[in-house]
């Protein structure tokens, strides 16, 4: 039987690659999948959950901070992991295009 081995995949923004950060995945034992410095066409949270969750929150009034967490909350609760197995195919393709083109921008 083959072990499941858990990488984490997130952009170069400095809370992302802070010695706190990196100390903190080493001790939980994860890899990180290196990500190419100007590259938000390969981070998933940009191009995949986060426009289809701006959509479900547009035009929605919120009173309280603790209101915009409970409908973000809801909205990924009710996600199948289809929808997530999606986004990580999605991933896939777009580093396929990014090494066709040498690194060069892929968007869409």
């Amino acid at each position: 039987m083959s072990e499941k081995v858990s990488i984490i995949h997130h952009d170069n923004a400095r809370p992302h690659t802070s010695l706190e950060t990196r100390t903190a995945i080493d001790l939980l034992g994860l890899r990180t999948l290196p990500h190419p410095p100007y590259s938000p066409d390969l981070a998933p949270s940009d191009f995949f959950l986060f426009p289809k969750l701006k959509d479900y929150l547009k035009g929605n009034r919120y009173e309280t901070d603790e209101d915009v967490k409970n409908a973000v909350l809801s909205w990924c609760r009710d996600k199948t992991a289809d929808f997530f197995a999606d986004g990580i195919q999605q991933v896939v393709r777009r580093w396929r295009l990014c090494i066709e083109r040498d690194g060069d921008y892929v968007e869409k």
